[in-house]
């Protein structure tokens, strides 16, 4: 069996029409070496169905089946058989045996907005595009992350490290805005933006508030506190960070900024697109508060860390809750085990499917 023949990639050439509504009727192909192998089936749930050879183009077969969708997704996968040989085919490519994970899968009714086809996209990870205000650059030692003090980058050309999450570039949103320029040269007509919300990260997929673009982003006109003296363990005495990220005069002037921002692309015909991370959080998220950060800050309603009486204690699965700790809650689902990344539990909590329903809208 030649392997290296066999193909789909579940696009318009091999699932027509290739965005079927509910309930349409569809045809999936697959693709093999000619005269190669003796038979290919579709695979979804527990079943097998034959396919037909419908064409030989050069060098290449072609099976099909016809399938009628229903209204939920479906998954499958393909079998390919010859002699004694059996193998199957995913999103992956060939393997030895089904991994249901990797399957196909078609959404009826799901389909990408006109724009974006075959759109010319830009992906920016802000720290490291372009440093447009450097009044708003994380200082070495604001804060402690991952057991370590932040640096702020003082040479934009040095590489960086293996371990470099919390040390900072200082690109930010008004970097972006100088470049629109640069940009539409380029030809690009939608910006895809790695996180931006509020988080003691780099590359910010640890949010720590959703409601607000990170000030170190966008604004910081209400500054103050002082950075951590050199040994500091921990954030007990951050106050620059906390003034910098829970202050609402700097939380209100980064968005304020990001919306202007978002203006002037569209004025260029430019979309934007922004990451949103809305399956874990952040241990700084104000819900959680690991750091007691808002705690500290005051004006916040208490994080679930250290309360079990918090309003946002159903937003997390926790594990064995210590009455002796004061309903200290110390241990908690994190994506991948990670605790720095705690997992939202939406499961149990319909407030927090509407809360993040509510920031997906705004």
């Amino acid at each position: 069996m030649n392997e290296h023949a066999l193909f789909c990639d579940g696009t318009a050439e091999y699932v027509k029409p290739a965005e079927p509504e509910a309930n349409a009727r569809i045809t999936l192909r697959f693709r093999t070496a000619r005269d190669d192998i003796d038979a290919v089936r579709l695979l979804t749930g527990e079943s097998r169905y034959p396919m037909y050879k419908a064409e030989t183009k050069g060098e290449f077969d072609y099976y099909e089946i016809r399938w009628r969708l229903g209204e939920e997704p479906f998954s499958y996968c393909f079998e390919i058989i010859k002699d004694q040989e059996r193998c199957y085919y995913n999103r992956c490519g060939v393997a030895s045996h089904i991994v249901d994970f990797y399957a196909f899968t078609i959404v009826p009714g799901f389909s990408t907005p006109d724009w974006a086809k075959g759109a010319v996209m830009y992906q920016i990870f802000v720290d490291r595009f372009y440093n447009g205000d450097s009044s708003n650059d994380v200082e070495d030692r604001e804060y402690i992350y991952i057991g370590a003090p932040v640096q702020k980058v003082k040479d934009w050309y040095e590489l960086p490290q293996s371990t470099d999450v919390r040390r900072f570039y200082g690109g930010d949103l008004q970097g972006v805005r100088e470049k629109l320029d640069y940009l539409q040269e380029l030809g690009v007509e939608g910006i895809y933006f790695n996180p931006l919300f509020v988080s003691p990260s780099n590359h910010k997929y640890d949010s720590q508030d959703y409601d607000y673009i990170d000030p170190h982003y966008g604004k910081i006109v209400s500054d103050g506190g002082e950075v951590l003296a050199e040994g500091a363990k921990t954030n007990e005495k951050a106050t620059r960070y906390w003034r910098r990220v829970c202050d609402k005069a700097n939380l209100e002037a980064s968005n304020q900024l990001f919306v202007e921002l978002v203006e002037e692309m569209h004025r260029r015909g430019m979309r934007v697109l922004i990451d949103g991370v809305f399956n874990h959080c952040g241990s700084f998220h104000k819900w959680m508060d690991k750091e007691g950060i808002y705690e500290k800050h005051g004006g916040y309603e208490k994080g679930a860390f250290a309360n079990a009486d918090s309003p946002y204690s159903s937003f997390f699965h926790f594990y064995d809750e210590s009455e002796s700790a004061g309903s200290f809650h110390e241990k908690y689902d994190g994506w991948w085990g990670h605790d720095t990344l705690p997992k939202l539990n939406y499961e149990d909590s319909l407030t927090l499917e509407n809360y993040v329903m509510q920031i997906g809208r705004k």
